[in-house]
């Protein structure tokens, strides 16, 4: 029998101080891993918790000073504390902080130094966040049994994070066959994009054209996202105006369409199927309505 596509699976939060927004302590079901969601002002007194103790990898995660898109940096250490404490005294932007380690200690430095290294190549691949490393590290070379093992940790992790907020790793992906996609489009002067709806957000193709410049009316947030695409390279200035050279995820269709349009945009009447349909009323005629019998 062959299994193709994600599978279901369960994981545990352990709330320390009984607070949701507080520490979390998270597992999954049939993992060696063992994830924490720390709130910088709650460290000192988490930080003397034993998983803190252990080598791992960590993110360090905090709102944008310049634009829409978090900032976000990546780091490893043979202690989780040491790293902190450190980050504590030398990095102000940071609000929370997310690291994983080996609940069996079957994972060593080595190998958070390999996921240390792929993560930041799929930051900068995905271009969701703003990231502060200014380097990027060197895959350690693992014999071939070890690079399964620290490939299948990160597969769970990567699982994880959104669950606690975190997309900055997240390709635009479909649970959907490719023929079953409904493909939309948004045009206006010069613009032309397409995409669609997916469970993450709303996806532009690789390929769209976006509108140059902006009017005097957009809103500020769509200005700076537009910019931010743009320093990441994800918007391509040319002669015709803005070309997208990925597909990319935003968090709505209206944002989408702004994005591409360069003003304000509500993305329901403004994204169109090949007959002219707008998803407003591609989304009304999926809604079945009962009559309740007499």
């Amino acid at each position: 029998m062959t299994v193709s596509g994600p599978r279901p699976f369960s994981i545990n939060v352990f709330l320390p101080d009984g607070t949701p927004d507080g520490l979390r302590i998270i597992s999954k079901s049939n993992w060696t891993g063992c994830g924490v969601v720390c709130p910088r002002a709650l460290l000192p007194e988490a930080k003397k918790r034993d998983e803190f103790t252990r080598t791992g990898v960590y993110l360090l995660e905090g709102p944008s000073d310049q634009g829409e898109l978090p900032i976000l940096y990546i780091g490893q250490g043979d202690s989780i504390r040491t790293r902190l404490d450190q980050h504590q005294l030398g990095k102000d932007f940071w609000t929370r902080a997310v690291f994983f380690v080996s609940k069996d200690g079957s994972l060593n430095r080595a190998h958070f130094l390999y996921l240390e290294a792929h993560l930041i190549e799929l930051a900068h691949e995905v271009k969701r966040v703003r990231l502060k490393n200014l380097t990027a590290p060197t895959h350690p070379k693992l014999s071939e049994a070890d690079t399964a093992d620290v490939e299948s940790f990160l597969a769970d992790m990567l699982s994880i994070l959104p669950l606690v907020g975190i997309t900055a790793f997240e390709k635009p992906k479909t649970l959907r066959r490719e023929e079953d996609l409904l493909y939309l489009s948004a045009k206006a002067k010069g613009a032309e994009a397409r995409g669609y709806e997916s469970a993450d957000g709303f996806v532009v193709l690789r390929g769209s054209r976006f509108r140059g410049d902006e009017v005097p009316s957009c809103l500020h947030y769509l200005v700076t996202i537009r910019r931010e695409l743009e320093h990441q390279e994800a918007l391509v200035r040319d002669a015709l105006g803005l070309l997208l050279t990925q597909d990319y995820i935003f968090n709505s269709p209206s944002t989408a369409a702004g994005v591409a349009l360069g003003r304000s945009a509500n993305g329901r009447t403004e994204w169109k199927d090949a007959s002219g349909r707008t998803l407003k009323e591609i989304q009304e005629a999926s809604v079945l309505v009962e009559t309740p019998p007499e």
